[in-house]
């Protein structure tokens, strides 16, 4: 039997990415209840798949050490949804591939809290992990999301454009847009010895093992 590895953790000035915790279920459940966070899903979301969910999320961090991390805000210990790397690895021209994903509960949004996070993940994917790129993907018509992966530096290519394999194809979110970012443009856009601070309790980083969060699941949202 495999040894679970252990968590990794990423801070930045005011958040903490971390491993999930019990108590965050019942949070998480309730921003997915949220119309404004799920406005961008095929369909409502029941707690017996949130669950599940967290279960998958849970999962990979015991393989790789790292995944989509819970966020917590530094000031008030509140958790405020996930933010992270996840594997995608449905049908689709870019796939194989490592994507940055988030999900913060409306309360909130409009504070650069999406970017913050995501950037460290970032940072991690690339300085730790040594990927080579990270992508992201949302619906067309998301544009929240969208200029969220375009102040991350990452560009989209009209070509890349694709069906999202877990929306049903008539579905008018079916159409999702890619974004891109490879390891030498990030490197090339920020000064290499800027990371975010990053813990594990013994041992280095995980091997990169295990299969996608939810292949063929239905999108992030974002």
């Amino acid at each position: 039997m495999n040894q679970a590895a252990q968590p990794v953790e990423l801070r930045t000035p005011r958040l903490l990415l971390r491993a999930w915790r019990q108590e965050d279920r019942v949070p998480f459940a309730a921003l997915n209840a949220d119309p404004a966070v799920t406005e961008y899903f095929p369909g409502p979301l029941r707690r017996s798949q949130i669950d599940l969910l967290v279960d998958r999320i849970e999962e990979q961090f015991r393989i790789n050490g790292w995944g989509l991390w819970a966020v917590e805000v530094v000031a008030t210990e509140y958790f405020i949804g996930f933010v992270g790397l996840n594997r995608a690895s449905f049908p689709a021209p870019f796939t194989p591939a490592i994507e940055v994903g988030w999900r913060l509960a409306h309360q909130y949004w409009h504070q650069g809290f999406a970017t913050e996070a995501a950037q460290a993940a970032l940072a991690y994917g690339f300085a730790t992990l040594e990927l080579t790129e990270i992508v992201s993907f949302t619906s067309a018509s998301n544009l929240r999301s969208r200029r969220v992966m375009e102040r991350l530096g990452m560009r989209r290519n009209a070509e890349d454009d694709f069906a999202h394999p877990g929306v049903p194809p008539d579905h008018s979110l079916s159409r999702h847009v890619l974004y891109r970012l490879t390891g030498s443009e990030w490197t090339a856009a920020r000064d290499p010895e800027r990371k975010p601070s990053t813990a594990r309790s013994g041992g280095g980083v995980g091997p990169e093992r295990g299969s996608e969060l939810a292949a063929g699941s239905q999108p992030l949202g974002h």
